[in-house]
């Protein structure tokens, strides 16, 4: 059994198309500075002719190239997706047949803007089993093919883009990145947000065919569920570790808006100059958020230390994951 797993490196990527706040007033009744104002996003990034699958295999690639592993070196690749390119196949497996990964086996993880948590949570359970070396974890979101663009409430938020992981077994205690994680799942609140539907048959005719519905979220719900249980949660675990909120040298909440981090801050008492807020200049890219933003921050500069990761969305699912970089 491997003893310790070390998160070797991260990469993230964000479609070319740049989507600004008065392109989207151009064509739906908002505007700038209610964007702003209510989301604190000032621009995001549209995938044109990309799928999820595209995007991913983008992130494989960058975390083969730093890593310096050949594909064939990965035994496991997971992608956090709500918006796959199929239901079947996953978008996993269509990544592992692009990058030839021919000893790993793919699977898809479906958890919502938690979906990064999750994916991590899994991948770290099978290489602490001593059976598996490597994994490539990726959260990767298209969630502009999935958005009702006369919704301004929910359009506006969201933008398109990818992160992941590669992490590897390791029998060197200095290497271990998992510290502590909790998950939780509260599925009485499954009306709060949905997306992708798929209407059952009401009657067996020759005109039947899949119809899906579009992203839909009560917007005052998320945000006092993201605002109040979320923080809750969060404090916990460090409870549950003996740890002080000044022992954390950053945090990377989903990128839900501005807003909600800044209360999730507040409640906290923590300064926000410790928080990710990528959200600003990439929306809310669902599951891949939380690695985007990290990946990025380590690129400007941050040299790591004691890393709370905190998703949150439809299910209701939502999960810590404390980490070392």
């Amino acid at each position: 059994m491997n003893k310790y797993i070390k998160i070797k490196n991260m990469a993230h990527f964000v479609p070319e198309r740049l989507v600004t706040n008065d392109e989207l007033a151009s064509f739906m009744p908002t505007s700038d500075e209610w964007i702003v104002s209510h989301t604190g996003i000032k621009t995001r990034h549209y995938a044109i002719n990309e799928n999820t699958s595209d995007l991913s295999t983008k992130v494989a690639n960058e975390l083969l190239r730093k890593s310096g592993y050949k594909a064939s070196d990965i035994d496991l690749i997971i992608v956090s997706t709500i918006s796959p390119d199929a239901l079947t196949p996953s978008t996993a497996a269509i990544v592992q047949g692009n990058i030839k990964a021919t000893n790993a086996f793919a699977f898809d993880i479906s958890a919502a803007c938690a979906g990064f948590i999750f994916a991590m949570s899994t991948a770290e359970k099978f290489l602490r089993t001593g059976q598996y070396q490597r994994a490539i974890v990726i959260s990767a979101e298209v969630n502009s093919k999935m958005m009702d663009f006369k919704d301004r409430t929910s359009a506006v938020f969201f933008g398109d883009g990818a992160g992941g992981a590669l992490i590897e077994a390791s029998n060197d205690s200095t290497d271990e990145s998992f510290i502590a994680e909790k998950i939780e799942t509260n599925g009485l609140k499954k009306e709060v947000i949905h997306s992708g539907r798929i209407t059952p048959l009401s009657d067996i005719n020759g005109d039947n065919y899949p119809t899906m519905d579009a992203f839909f979220q009560e917007g005052r719900d998320v945000f006092e569920f993201a605002t109040t249980v979320v923080p809750v949660q969060m404090k916990q675990i460090l409870a549950d570790n003996n740890l002080q909120t000044s022992d954390i040298d950053f945090v990377v909440c989903h990128q839900a808006n501005l807003r909600i981090i800044e209360k999730i801050a507040e409640e906290l008492e923590m300064p926000i100059e410790k928080f990710a807020t990528s959200v600003t200049h990439h929306g809310n890219t669902s599951s891949a958020g939380i690695p985007m933003a990290l990946n990025e921050a380590l690129e400007q500069g941050f040299t790591g230390g004691t890393v709370l990761l905190t998703g949150f969305g439809a299910g209701l699912a939502y999960g810590s994951l404390l980490i070392k970089i």
